[in-house]
């Protein structure tokens, strides 16, 4: 592919997909300010460069819970990955054990957990939503289990979800729906429409033969919805932890006191995180939120960040602040657009080697060299 950026792989991703679901993956909530943060305020954080180091051997690999990766990115969970390229998450899974990467499966994945483990060589991550029904979050957790995962990742800033207006406006719905307002759209981008449309009906298949009913996806949206927890506490994160048995993180901290209380109850990992955005309009950015929940968790757990990275430099921003890796989202979800599996390992190559040019440039060649002197506020 010919991108050379994470951008560029937006712009062609725009070209590629009919605007509803384009705009499905770009927006967030309400008038998006939370949005626009997320990126913007990686750029209020200058870098303090070093001269005259040794920069010959460098290396940015992590580990997380055991494991050894080559670089200190995480691809996000994201539901509805099929919406974008045929059998999307299949994709992205390839993709990241390629690159040996993490990949973080969605709940609301159009692929199941047991597709997932199929396909891959490596375990993944597993995201779960706290829902009402904890005969159902059981099965989730034994089936992710089952299927090898090595984490658990629970998502806690969605106990309703926030108003997405480009959604409304566009009347977005799953399975995209054939009508006078998106016929032409979706005529007009006819290689989306061979490789998705008329590919394997779009659906939530986690959720198939669980009680929603009904292979219909929104016949599944609606049981979602009335699934979310909304009594859910920090009393219920013992039961989670106990089911699982391994590693849990939680995803949607922006808080130092909620990172302290996720200490206390011996949670193995924190994500700070505002969805992308989606949720709240006007809460704070992730790397904002970032360097007062390193500073409340004291080392003891790791710190990933997620939301808004489009460079290396961001990544690069975050791991001086404390973080031991990168969630990224959108930046896969554009490759995947542009390119399936071929654009999903496009995105991670741009992020690996802006991480490696600015880790160079910057005097720093190892992540353990990376501080909070490297930046400047």
């Amino acid at each position: 592919m010919d991108a050379i950026n994470i951008e560029e792989l937006r712009i062609l991703a725009r070209k590629r997909l009919p605007r509803a679901i384009f705009e499905f993956i770009d927006g967030g909530a309400q008038d998006e300010g939370t949005l626009r943060a997320n990126q913007s305020d990686f750029g209020r954080i200058r870098f303090m460069t070093r001269t005259l180091s040794d920069i010959s051997k460098r290396d940015q690999s992590v580990e997380l819970f055991g494991r050894r990766y080559l670089s200190p990115l995480v691809l996000a969970p994201t539901g509805l990955a099929g919406l974008l390229w045929r059998r999307g998450e299949l994709a992205a899974t390839r993709a990241a054990h390629k690159l040996n990467v993490p990949y973080c499966l969605s709940t609301m994945a159009t692929c199941s957990i047991e597709e997932i483990a199929k396909a891959g060589s490596e375990p993944n991550w597993f995201q779960l939503y706290v829902l009402r029904d904890r005969g159902l979050t059981k099965a989730f957790i034994e089936r992710a289990r089952a299927a090898g995962c090595s984490a658990l990742v629970l998502t806690v800033d969605t106990k309703m979800q926030g108003p997405r207006e480009r959604d409304m406006r566009n009347g977005f719905t799953v399975p995209p729906r054939f009508s006078p307002a998106t016929l032409l759209d979706f005529a007009l981008h006819f290689r989306w429409l061979l490789n998705v449309a008329l590919g394997p009906k779009i659906t939530f298949r986690n959720f198939l033969g669980t009680g929603a009913e009904s292979s219909d996806a929104v016949t599944i949206t609606q049981f979602i919805a009335g699934q979310y927890d909304l009594t859910v506490a920090w009393r219920d994160v013992d039961w989670f932890k106990s089911e699982w048995g391994g590693p849990v993180l939680l995803k949607g901290i922006l808080s130092p006191e909620d990172a302290k209380l996720a200490l206390a109850q011996g949670i193995d990992g924190v994500i700070v995180s505002n969805h992308g955005g989606r949720q709240l309009d006007g809460a704070l950015s992730a790397i904002a939120a970032l360097p007062a929940v390193v500073d409340a968790v004291q080392g003891r757990i790791p710190v990933v960040l997620d939301g808004g990275v489009r460079r290396g430099s961001d990544v690069v921003k975050a791991l001086a602040f404390g973080a031991r890796a990168c969630m990224v989202g959108r930046a896969w979800l554009y490759g995947l657009a542009s390119g399936g599996q071929d654009g999903v390992e496009r995105a991670l190559t741009i992020l690996r080697d802006e991480i490696d040019l600015a880790m160079a440039l910057l005097g720093r060649p190892t992540i353990a060299e990376l501080d909070r002197s490297t930046l400047v506020l």
